[in-house]
């Protein structure tokens, strides 16, 4: 799914309402109905509201939705905090809700004694647009209804979050969830904003579907659809050589488990054959815990790299001047997709040749937060260090993916996709092992770097959320991350799109 700028979004209602065509009233009226649609499956009883609507068209969206609950049946209670602009729409708004309602309270002073907050909490006070952080009579308001600690629905977003910038610092309405139109929102993939946004939800409010076709975008979701398109099913008539041979160098005396997981993962992506190569004295286990492996300690490069069709390096490695020689005469010498992590990100992040000239083969570089930072700096934000991640994809002609809750990879042409599958149960040790291993199986098998990683972050996620029903979130381990990659793999075989 495209993520669109707000100026984006702002020139998808103007094209709608021109070639649908449709008045902006009435389009305001759809988003408002798709809301109240959400709200009343969500809440299926009758409850208490309280919205707070400012006077712009977000406030418009506010008073529709309070009208639509009222008819429904439920108690609502409208509180009015005046600007210095009326928009036409709410105006429109204001006076159906009035003809239907005498519960409607314009705000002049913040306190108990002048609001009444009761049940459930509606804001649609500002949305999207916002420019500057909140201040005055608004910010008094915000802290007002978090203080409260009611349940928060957010409409478009929460009030004091700024749209596609950092919020940090911000005075943000607490939103217990956050209703949003057609397509997602940059700041609700960015973990800074987590404790803000709550749940969100997408509602289609019947944009028009030629502006999303044809406008262009960097920025996007990775979603079940795009991951169809780019899954190749098997051919029946085929052997373990057409699903190619991947070679991971993995595992030292105390961190052997990093080269299984790795190596395991790798085998369940789909690699035809996975050699591992990796210290003498801790190969013997390697038959034991993984008999479907190949193992090998041959010091001659060229023979290893012979007939292999991409690499992993990291997992579990010590820091140590052979296993730097051996990333850089990787790098030097081989001509096939390499997938650095771990502990060769920590050797490369000492490399500033490399990090300054860039990379003649494809690579993907998996790096977490602290490994990140190692590599490229620290930023002072999620938006920076994204547009970091972007611009460091570009200048190195490499595929950056920046693990975390929305994982995001950036590529060398400049588009970053955000993963929409995954859960918290899976910020443990081992699992980043589990996806350079699916990343390298998916490599082996001929799908590009970019194929690689968009399938690879998505079903490594889904192989979590499944893993996840099994066992819990909290008990969740990396092998269970790798033993699902198979229910994953099922779950977009069995699509009707397919």
């Amino acid at each position: 799914m495209k993520i669109f700028s707000i100026e984006q979004i702002q020139q998808w209602d103007d094209y709608t309402i021109n070639q649908e065509p449709i008045d902006s009233i009435d389009l305001m009226e759809r988003a408002s109905y798709a809301s109240f649609k959400w709200i009343n499956a969500k809440f299926t009883s009758t409850h208490s509201y309280t919205i707070f609507c400012g006077t712009g068209n977000n406030g418009g969206d506010g008073l529709a939705i309070a009208r639509m609950l009222l008819l429904a049946g439920n108690s609502v209670n409208v509180y009015i905090l005046e600007g210095n602009n009326r928009a036409n729409n709410f105006q429109v708004n204001l006076a159906k809700l009035q003809n239907i309602s005498k519960n409607l309270y314009f705000i002049d002073e913040i306190s108990k004694k002048s609001i009444n907050i009761d049940g459930i909490v509606i804001d649609a006070l500002i949305g999207s647009g916002l420019t500057r952080s909140l201040t005055g009579k608004i910010a008094d308001l915000v802290h007002f209804i978090n203080q409260a600690k009611n349940t928060v629905i957010s409409i478009d977003l929460p009030t004091g979050l700024f749209f596609d910038s950092t919020s940090l610092g911000n005075v943000i309405i607490r939103a217990s969830y956050t209703i949003s139109f057609q397509t997602m929102k940059l700041a609700f993939l960015m973990s800074e904003n987590n404790q803000f946004v709550g749940n969100v939800h997408m509602v289609d409010i019947g944009l028009h579907q030629k502006y999303y076709d044809t406008t262009e975008t960097i920025n996007n979701t990775i979603d079940s659809k795009i991951v169809r398109l780019i899954f190749k099913p098997r051919n029946q008539f085929t052997h373990k050589y057409n699903f190619g041979h991947s070679l991971i160098f993995a595992g030292s005396k105390n961190m052997m488990g990093a080269a299984l997981l790795c190596t395991k993962a790798c085998l369940r992506a789909g690699s035809g054959m996975v050699t591992l190569y990796t210290e003498e004295n801790s190969q013997s286990l390697v038959p034991i815990a993984l008999p479907e492996a190949i193992t090998t300690t041959e010091n001659n490069l060229e023979i290893v790299l012979n007939k292999k069709t991409a690499i992993a390096i990291g997992p579990g490695l010590e820091i140590s001047e052979f296993n730097k020689k051996l990333l850089l005469n990787l790098l030097n010498i081989s001509t096939i997709p390499l997938v650095i992590d771990a502990t060769a990100l920590n050797i490369l992040s000492k490399e500033e040749t490399v990090l300054t000239n860039g990379f003649k083969i494809p690579v993907i570089l998996t790096p977490h937060t602290g490994e990140f930072e190692k590599l490229f700096g620290k930023t002072s934000n999620d938006f920076d260090r994204m547009k970091l991640a972007q611009r460091k994809a570009i200048d190195l002609n490499c595929s950056i993916i920046l693990k975390g809750h929305h994982t995001l990879v950036a590529f060398p042409d400049g588009e970053c996709y955000f993963n929409t599958t995954g859960n918290a149960g899976m910020a443990t040790a081992g699992s980043g092992d589990v996806l350079t291993g699916l990343l390298t199986g998916l490599l082996a098998q001929g799908y590009t770097s970019k194929e690689a990683c968009i399938l690879g972050i998505y079903l490594h996620g889904l192989a979590g959320d499944i893993a996840a029903i099994e066992t819990s979130q909290e008990s969740l381990i990396a092998s269970d991350i790798s033993d699902s990659i198979g229910e994953a793999y099922k779950t977009i075989q069995n699509s009707d799109l397919l």
